[in-house]
């Protein structure tokens, strides 16, 4: 997303208030888009849909499980993506890197079509094992689980892309169209609303796919060079994977626990305690992730770049270390950025926690574990920053241990809370994103610690290039 940042960072070199806010503004959005805006419009259409209908009857029954089988699509189509989001995401860099543009639209193809046979394989499986719903409904659970599954591998490319205008205005367009069908069609019940939804997802993959693929020629139809043995890194995929089911592990957790939930629609449950507060919590993630769009992905990257462009132009001594001292000064500013600007955001959304729940109409027992949540999400930011610093230093052991961190933190602390009872729910998610984030820090202190010997000493396998 570097590419997004150096043209955003033209608005903050206007030295006005207006460009300053242009640029965090832009960057919120686009660095928390998908998040944000799928988490609004399910909320703006279960608000709209509840005022319309009622909240009583078989209309409210209906737009929840049209909310749960959302969320269950959203969470299994990351965490199936996993496996191959960041393994993808290496070798379109590596092939950029290598001056070879003409055979990534063919790959992206190939990617695409691997990942519609297997998320359709696997949705079609899920289906007629475990539902026992109208054909309508699982025809329509399969296709937006294909079709969000295929969003996740085409954002990979849109993120590098410099048309940030062009890319929130998909987005946008995108869940605008998603609200509207499913309005329209919110008479036929939670068909009609996963129609709607599919309808959304169909013109954003389409969108998205008619801004990303004239960035590159176009010279044969389908490639799956991605998938061959050089081209594969089990330590990306097992991160790919282990990241996003560390993200959900406690969603899924107090979904199953008899306890902290109920049946919503077949066999998927959903937890009225725990989900409403965590999903609010994460709105909060704007303001955080528009500085690590604009100092993480930006900063550190032209740091990044410069220092190892002078390690390997033979640059000498003092320039190589003064070179990498700017680079170490730019992650440092930039952690403590975020720190200051999602800490600021957590104390006003904390002083505004009751009039939002309020707002909203729940009930007042959901402010304290919104409270908790809010702070996991900021370290879940904290945490994204410097798994990303991992990245770009090529550190895949680290990432690999930060995020099986993630993993087995989330899911013991979320099940012990469980355990504890209700006045404990979110400190699982709570502590588990501090630890990681913490483990994070130091860990990237460690390497940055006289990176100049590491760099020089580091011995690299014959042929890596860095992402």
């Amino acid at each position: 997303m570097a590419g997004i940042g150096f043209e955003l960072r033209k608005y903050l070199d206007e030295d006005t208030f207006g460009g300053t806010l242009k640029a965090y503004g832009f960057a919120g959005l686009i660095g928390a888009g998908p998040w944000v805006l799928s988490i609004l419009g399910v909320m703006l259409i279960g608000i709209v849909a509840v005022s319309r209908q009622g909240v009583d009857g078989d209309g409210a029954l209906g737009i929840r499980q049209f909310a749960t089988s959302v969320t269950w699509i959203m969470g299994a189509s990351l965490i199936l993506t996993g496996l191959l989001q960041l393994v993808f995401t290496r070798f379109i860099a590596d092939r950029l890197y290598e001056g070879r543009e003409s055979i990534v639209n063919a790959n992206l193809l190939g990617a695409l079509a691997l990942t519609t046979a297997v998320a359709g394989l696997l949705g079609l499986v899920l289906a007629l094992t475990l539902f026992d719903e109208t054909f309508g409904w699982e025809a329509l659970m399969v296709g937006n689980f294909v079709a969000l599954s295929n969003i996740w591998i085409v954002v990979i490319f849109v993120a590098g892309l410099k048309r940030f205008r062009l890319i929130l205005g998909a987005f946008g367009a995108g869940y605008a169209t998603t609200v509207l069908a499913c309005l329209a069609l919110l008479p036929f019940g939670p068909n009609g609303l996963l129609a709607g939804l599919l309808i959304g997802h169909a013109l954003l993959l389409f969108v998205m796919l008619g801004v990303v693929v004239p960035e590159y020629p176009v010279s044969q139809t389908v490639r799956f060079d991605f998938l061959r043995r050089q081209a594969i890194f089990p330590k990306l995929i097992l991160v790919g994977v282990l990241y996003n089911a560390g993200i959900w592990v406690d969603k899924l957790i107090f979904w199953t626990a008899p306890g902290t939930s109920e049946a919503v629609v077949g066999p998927l449950r959903a937890s009225l305690i725990y989900d409403l507060p965590i999903f609010l919590a994460y709105l909060s993630i704007i303001p955080g992730m528009a500085v690590f769009l604009l100092r993480i992905e930006t900063d550190f990257a032209e740091a990044y770049d410069g220092f190892f462009s002078a390690v390997r132009g033979n640059a000498s001594l003092p320039e190589i270390e003064r070179l990498g001292d700017a680079m170490v000064v730019a992650v440092r500013e930039g952690l403590h950025q975020i720190c200051r600007v999602q800490g600021a955001t957590v104390l006003v959304l904390y002083l505004l926690g009751p009039t939002i729940v309020g707002w909203l109409g729940i009930s007042d027992a959901y402010v304290h574990l919104y409270y908790i949540d809010l702070v996991g999400v900021a370290a879940q930011v904290l945490m994204l920053a410097v798994l990303n610093v991992a990245f770009y230093l090529d550190r895949l052991d680290d990432a690999l241990l930060l995020t099986a961190t993630l993993f087995v933190s989330n899911a013991l602390f979320s099940w012990a809370t469980i355990q504890l009872g209700p006045a404990w729910y979110g400190y699982g998610f709570g502590l588990s994103m501090t630890l990681t984030a913490l483990l994070g820090v130091v860990l990237i202190a460690r390497e940055l610690e006289n990176i100049e010997f590491r760099t020089f000493m580091r011995a690299r396998p014959a042929g890596g290039t860095t992402s």
